[in-house]
């Protein structure tokens, strides 16, 4: 394996950050759109913490719910993320009202009637999403750019529901929305290049890292966490308990490996009560009110000060759905299992034109995933490990499951000793 030095690492993620902002083909000269006031329609988690961005940075802010009560502890809970910030001493405690009477909480969507820019939050619905855009291309007015927060849903099919489909662009913030550095700025099949143009100087202006990616399930960074996840999952009908997969996260540098992260996030995000998906272990965690930390019980167990402890009723549960016995496997096996799968993605990302440059991806994971810095990002990772150990380890597990077979790209770069970060596809076409 190759062990690049400190200083070359960081130099590294420095120049892809700054390459990040470059969009070929887009010219400098492209007019902006005038964007003072900002819409929002949600004001769950994602929605206030999107809100905050603008609100902070000057704009003011329209949002938008279905319900008093939930307009209410919308902005309750934006308001006390500002007032901790206070209180640690951030800004000064006059700044919180500030901040917050740049706020305008409305119950109707005809409120959003005159601003610049709206901003769609909602839950990952795409009925309801189709919904919302009809009504959004009644009431906005000319020149309004509709942006949606989806994480993984076709933008192209959301932005046939307007008239105007090249004003409609997907910003995928990451949760929680005010803390988190990267927005993937998605552009679809008709996104103007006004718009995209706009958008990039917006992100700069809410202090966001912006990467501009293309419309796919899941498009960059969470494509290549679902490769991840399946992996992750495999192990465990294999045996290999989550906490023994964490932990070799952990040690290769991730605060969190998946299932510490997904405990984290809740597991009964798009699951209900009775639902069989594709994980029958996260539904039986979840039917048995195992939801995550927020329970205290998910994967793990937590104690009052949400440290995880390995569950005994997990161990039961994994036992009874997949048959397996527990087992052990090295560190190094579970990293290269899940993590050369995240590599290959990215490679075939690049195939299609989804992202602008390997080290897009790279940005995308560092800023919006917590990838250990000193391992520069998966498409980096996989210059450290070399193509041939990457694509040995494809070949089997593609050989088990079709969708993981090895990238052509990857082929071509183990046989001529290529590098992931050299990929040349030509970049995201605009």
């Amino acid at each position: 394996m190759m062990q690049p030095n400190e200083e070359e690492v960081g130099e590294y993620i420095a120049e892809a950050g700054a390459k990040a902002w470059e969009v070929p083909g887009l010219p400098a000269d492209t007019p902006r759109r005038e964007i003072k006031t900002v819409g929002i329609i949600g004001a769950g988690t994602m929605g206030g913490g999107i809100a905050m961005n603008f609100a902070t940075a000057g704009y003011p802010v329209t949002i938008v719910e279905t319900t008093q009560e939930a307009l209410d502890r919308g902005v309750g809970v934006v308001r006390g993320n500002y007032q901790r910030s206070a209180d640690k001493g951030r800004f000064p405690q006059e700044e919180v009202e500030v901040r917050m009477g740049r706020f305008d909480g409305q119950l109707s969507i005809e409120a959003l009637a005159d601003c610049d820019l709206v901003i769609e939050a909602v839950f990952e619905d795409m009925e309801l999403k189709r919904k919302i855009f009809t009504e959004l291309d009644r009431v906005m007015k000319s020149g309004a750019i509709l942006a949606t927060n989806t994480s993984a849903l076709n933008i192209d099919e959301i932005a046939a529901m307007t008239k105007r489909p090249k004003d409609v662009i997907g910003l995928h913030y990451f949760s929680p929305a005010n803390v988190m550095k990267l927005l993937e700025i998605v552009r679809a099949k008709h996104t103007a290049d006004d718009v995209v143009a706009t958008c990039m100087d917006l992100a700069r202006d809410i202090n966001k890292v912006a990467t501009l990616v293309g419309v796919c399930p899941g498009f960059v960074g969470n494509r290549i966490l679902f490769a991840r996840q399946k992996q992750a999952n495999k192990l465990v009908y294999q045996g290999v308990m989550p906490w023994v997969v964490d932990a070799a996260f952990n040690a290769f540098g991730h605060k969190m490996g998946p299932f510490q992260m997904m405990d984290l996030a809740g597991l009964d995000i798009g699951w209900s009560k009775g639902a069989k998906t594709e994980n029958p272990i996260r539904d039986a965690l979840c039917e048995l009110d195992r939801r995550g930390q927020k329970t205290q019980a998910g994967y793990y167990d937590y104690d009052e000060n949400r440290k995880p402890i390995p569950s005994d009723v997990t161990v039961g549960i994994i036992k009874e759905i997949t048959g397996a016995e527990p087992k052990t496997m090295s560190a190094e096996e579970i990293i290269e299992v899940c993590i050369y799968p995240m590599v290959n993605e990215g490679v075939k990302i690049l195939e299609e034109n989804k992202a602008q440059r390997p080290s897009d991806i790279d940005v995308v994971w560092l800023n919006g995933y917590g990838w250990p810095p000193d391992k520069g990002g998966p498409m980096f990772y996989g210059d450290m490990v070399g193509a041939q150990a990457v694509l040995d380890v494809m070949e089997r597990l593609g050989a088990e499951d079709a969708e993981f077979t090895p990238a052509q790209t990857l082929r071509t770069l183990a046989a001529k000793g290529g590098k992931f970060t050299e990929i040349d596809k030509g970049g995201l076409k605009v």
